[in-house]
């Protein structure tokens, strides 16, 4: 399997991970994790749909065959989402004052380094593949 497959089914996984767990939201779910309380389920869930959304478009992407056409999500797509969602997290853990718990610290930053090291290794594969 070609550096670029690996990676596209990796971020596959972990947009469908975060989309499941989204679409899960409970306050006890996120008690357990340690990660911020909403009073509703509404945008957690949305979001969870968007990130299920995400995930197909990497699994078409990863499935394609061709090495020219594109038929999801592409690895620039991937690489925007992931560098933007971990940039902002991070931005959030930093100045957000949100008052977590340490396994909820240690999971969000965990996903943040997770974000945006998948992030360079696109972006270096992309690369790669231009030249």
């Amino acid at each position: 399997m070609k550096t670029q497959k690996i990676i596209l089914f990796i971020d596959f996984i972990l947009n469908l991970v975060l989309g499941v767990l989204l679409l899960a939201y409970s306050t006890r779910l996120a008690a357990y994790l340690g990660v911020p309380l909403t009073d509703s389920s509404f945008y957690p869930t949305i979001l969870g749909g968007v990130f299920i959304g995400i995930a197909i478009a990497l699994l078409i992407e990863f499935l394609n065959n061709s090495e020219t056409r594109t038929s999801g999500l592409g690895l620039l797509g991937a690489i925007s989402i992931n560098l933007c969602g971990g940039l902002i997290l991070i931005l959030w853990l930093l100045f957000g004052n949100l008052n977590l718990p340490n396994k909820g610290l240690i999971l969000l930053w965990s996903l943040a380094f997770v974000l945006v090291i998948i992030s360079g290794f696109e972006l270096i594969n992309h690369y790669k593949r231009v030249k």
